[in-house]
């Protein structure tokens, strides 16, 4: 089967998003309020990161292992990210839209984040570890580099509180469509090392 990748991004950037119900069956979605991690002063972490963050023990990449976030995402006892949705995500990576921004412990992934870039949006689909404090150093440093090129858009989805650490916040339906068409509509390049 031959995805049309055109229409996918099209629908993200409508915000809409795709999920896999209990059967396996994949399916698009709205929400009539979405969480946003901020890209401002808003944003915030716990104390005793800062110190993990200053023993620079992770380092940062960008699909240097994709297809082991995918499956490190999905690797639940209950899952959205069907098999039918991986291949997806696969097809995405392959024409620039999907990323896995992810840290490293040596050569040991220690946990990343999976996220569909569409202009000045990250569209973040989920986010897993292996090692402690992975995932966290993995978002601390996705919001830098946002921030860097001039993102104006990390959309989160559905919050939780782990993410409410972070300072993830919730808004209405329409005041996420404005911000959105704003942001898939900015020139920002996520991949760039010196952009």
């Amino acid at each position: 089967m031959k995805l049309d990748i055109s229409a996918i991004i099209d629908g993200y950037a409508q915000g809409y998003f795709l999920m896999a119900d209990d059967r396996g069956t994949l399916d698009w979605y709205s929400s009539r309020k979405r969480a946003l991690i901020p890209l401002d002063e808003r944003f915030r972490y716990p104390k005793s990161l800062q110190r993990v963050l200053n023993q620079q023990r992770f380092s940062v990449a960008i699909n240097r292992d994709f297809k082991t976030v995918v499956a490190g995402c999905a690797n639940r006892e209950s899952t959205w990210i069907s098999p039918q949705l991986r291949d997806i995500y696969w097809a995405l990576y392959e024409e620039g839209w999907a990323f896995s921004f992810e840290t490293w412990l040596g050569d040991e992934l220690a946990g990343g984040i999976l996220g569909i870039v569409i202009g000045g949006a990250f569209i973040g689909e989920s986010m897993f570890y292996r090692i402690p404090e992975g995932s966290k150093v993995a978002m601390v440093k996705l919001v830098e580099r946002l921030r860097s090129r001039g993102f104006l858009l990390f959309d989160a989805q559905m919050t939780n509180p782990h993410l409410e650490r972070f300072g993830a916040y919730i808004i209405e339906e329409k005041e996420y469509h404005v911000l959105l068409r704003q942001a898939v509509r900015r020139r920002c390049f996520f991949d760039r090392l010196n952009s």
